[in-house]
């Protein structure tokens, strides 16, 4: 298309990244209207974000020679009605390539849209091909990941994308540990402590945790191993790392993850476990926990799949995304 409508590129842009079952034990005391007010204004607060998602890749048209600046291609997406009929991979000299009907997908700096393994092609154009009438770019995780593995907005390298994962070890969720009360400290001791025992192991390292609100002391050959284990991966592969260390706030359970040692609902459990013991105490606010809980479990499974599918060597034989 072209004039006014609708460029002959597609195009996604990118925004920087954010219901369990819930057991009421006990009767605590009635809240005071304070905690009221402040409940009352968390739902509100979701309720808006529901409506008002945040996050995720925006569409843009492209008019003529203009092509948005880094600051507009990662502005805040909105919705977009669907405006193309089939979704299909194709492979090209750097990779696969998404095509939306016949116009080829690119990123929000206008390099043409293209993944390194045909597996991650797929479940890329799953996600477009999966839009109803309205495409909702804040759902679209895999997108946004392979957009900025090619845009790489932050301009880093990869000896920074891995110094960047590691530094979360200072301030891993399940190294700091709380000395009351005794049944959370119990909690944290069972459910925490083996995991922590296993990356020990895994990774012959030394990792342990702390009361201290400095948090525990890793040793310096602990970090070494880890950025050593992390250089094996590709700069694809370390986005998604990454991405995952900062929507679980551990680089531990990461590891867990993607080591399959831990599922992604284990996973966003574990890091979410003092939050959930409150929430088992006290109960949840209407929309904001479930909200809450429902779209970290979509970004953490979605920076695991990135990872894995990023170091996927086979060729998967080619599939047309159409009816």
């Amino acid at each position: 298309m072209g004039g006014g409508g609708m460029s002959e590129a597609a195009e996604a842009t990118e925004a920087p990244a954010g219901g369990g079952h819930s057991v009421r034990t006990g009767c605590p005391p009635r809240p005071s209207d304070a905690m009221w007010r402040r409940c009352l204004c968390l739902r509100d607060r979701w309720r808006r974000l529901l409506n008002q998602p945040s996050g995720g890749p925006t569409a843009i048209v492209r008019t003529g020679a203009n092509i948005p600046s880094l600051s507009r291609a990662y502005a805040p997406p909105a919705e977009r009605k669907r405006f193309y009929q089939n979704v299909s991979i194709t492979q090209g000299e750097g990779g696969f390539e998404i095509n939306l009907d016949h116009r080829k997908l690119k990123t929000p700096q206008a390099k043409l849209f293209t993944v390194p393994s045909e597996a991650l092609a797929i479940a890329v154009a799953t996600e477009w091909d999966c839009q109803q009438d309205t495409i909702k770019f804040y759902t679209m995780h895999l997108t946004t990941l392979c957009n900025t593995s090619l845009d790489n907005p932050t301009q880093r390298n990869k000896d920074q994308l891995i110094r960047a994962a590691v530094k979360f070890l200072d301030t891993d969720t399940i190294c700091y540990r709380v000395e009351e009360p005794e049944t959370l400290v119990e909690l944290q001791k069972n459910e925490w402590d083996p995991i922590i025992t296993w990356a020990e192991k895994r990774y012959g390292v030394e990792i342990g945790s702390s009361t201290s609100i400095m948090g525990p002391n890793i040793p310096d050959r602990t970090r070494e191993v880890l950025v050593s284990h992390l250089a094996s991966y590709s700069m694809w592969a370390l986005q998604g790392i990454e991405f995952v260390v900062s929507q679980l706030k551990s680089m531990v359970l990461t590891l867990g993850l993607i080591d399959l040692r831990l599922t992604v609902e284990q996973a966003v459990l574990l890091s979410r476990l003092e939050e959930e013991y409150q929430i088992q105490k006290w109960g949840n606010v209407e929309w904001a926990h479930d909200y809450e809980l429902q779209e970290l479990r979509a970004r953490t499974a979605a920076g695991a799949l990135f990872v894995h599918l990023c170091s996927e060597s086979t060729t998967i034989r080619h599939k047309l995304l159409q009816d």
